[in-house]
């Protein structure tokens, strides 16, 4: 994996980007129902890690719901974006991934991002459109401290995650299960450039009761 802080040659130009949501998930660890419906400013999550990926410059996005999936669209704003519904949301988030994945533009890159990802902003989905290079995977990366390096401050790969258009049949052809894209990253190392937005957010997923501050 290579750290970039500079802008590619290539960029998404001439090929739009479709945002992708993957909202399908029960919450259970959570134990507050789906996470799509979590409430965040007011409204429900989903709306705005849906608004940050188009108003941030994807050309479209894809809402991958699931668990109450009538629920979530009666509670959200949902008339800016493609919803589709994961009648197999139970088998783990491979098959969101692989839903949003046939129902964007064959021709399009594919941004990733998780539904649970309440410091996503508009600015950390410019940068990584801004520094994506052609034939690459570009992914966001937060600092975050460890106790297993020390305490210091590292620099982890998260979501969002920009897929090239070449890249997408590979990807998918890994995707299996919980797993999404990882195992194609592990595979692919020297695909990978991360971009640090730190200074956007934590990048943190609310996963468990003690991270609902995240949602303030």
């Amino acid at each position: 994996m290579k750290n970039t802080d500079a802008p590619g040659p290539a960029g998404p130009t001439g090929h739009g980007v479709t945002g992708v949501v993957l909202a399908a998930g029960a919450g259970t660890r959570l134990g507050l129902g789906p996470k799509a419906l979590l409430p965040y400013r007011g409204r429900p999550l989903v709306e705005s890690v849906a608004n940050a990926l188009l108003d941030g410059g994807c050309r479209e996005v894809v809402v991958v719901l699931g668990a109450g999936a009538s629920e979530v669209q009666s509670a959200a704003s949902l008339d800016r974006f493609r919803v589709v519904d994961n009648a197999e949301w139970q088998t783990g988030m491979g098959s969101s991934f692989l839903l949003g994945n046939q129902a964007a533009d064959p021709g399009s890159h594919l941004l990733i991002a998780l539904v649970d990802q309440p410091g996503l902003t508009p600015e950390t989905v410019a940068r990584l459109l801004a520094r994506h290079r052609q034939g690459r995977i570009t992914a966001a990366a937060y600092r975050r401290r460890d106790s297993s390096d020390g305490g210091q401050a590292a620099l982890r790969r998260g979501h969002p995650l920009l897929i090239d258009a070449s890249l997408r049949d590979a990807v998918c052809a890994t995707v299996t299960g919980d797993a999404g894209a990882r195992g194609f990253l592990r595979s692919h190392p020297d695909l990978v450039d991360e971009v640090d937005c730190s200074d956007q957010s934590s990048g943190e997923d609310v996963d468990t009761p003690d991270q609902l501050g995240l949602l303030r």
